[in-house]
C-alpha cells in the first residue's frame, strides 16, 4: 500500500506554454455538432432495427441494444446541454 503514495509518481517535465501548438483544433461548436449528428444517425439505427424486426430481418436482442445506445446517447446529450445552460446561467449571475 505504500507504493501507491503520491511521492512514487514520476515527475513530467512540461515545455513553455509558447512551444504547445494545437494540431486541428476542434471548436465548441463543432464538437456539439458532431455528437448531434451522432445522436441522429443512432436513433436512425434504432428505427431500422425496429422495422427489421418487425419484418423478421432482426432479433429482439440487436434491436434492444440499438435502442439502448440511441437512448443513451440521447441522455448524455440532455445532460451536457442541461450542464451548458447551468454554467451559462452562473456566468450570467456573476457581479464584476
Amino acid at each position: 500500500m505504500a507504493d501507491l503514495r503520491i511521492e512514487n509518481v514520476p515527475r513530467v517535465a512540461l515545455g513553455n506554454s509558447t512551444e504547445i501548438k494545437q494540431k486541428d483544433a476542434t471548436g465548441f461548436a463543432e464538437v456539439v455538432k458532431g455528437a448531434i449528428t451522432e445522436v441522429s444517425r443512432l436513433e436512425r439505427e434504432a428505427d431500422g432495427s425496429i422495422i427489421d424486426l418487425l419484418k423478421g430481418k432482426a432479433d429482439i436482442t440487436q434491436t434492444m441494444i440499438a435502442l439502448e445506445k440511441a437512448d443513451i446517447s440521447m441522455r448524455l446529450v440532455l445532460v451536457v446541454r442541461n450542464k451548458v445552460i447551468q454554467a451559462y446561467r452562473e456566468i450570467m449571475n456573476m457581479q464584476f
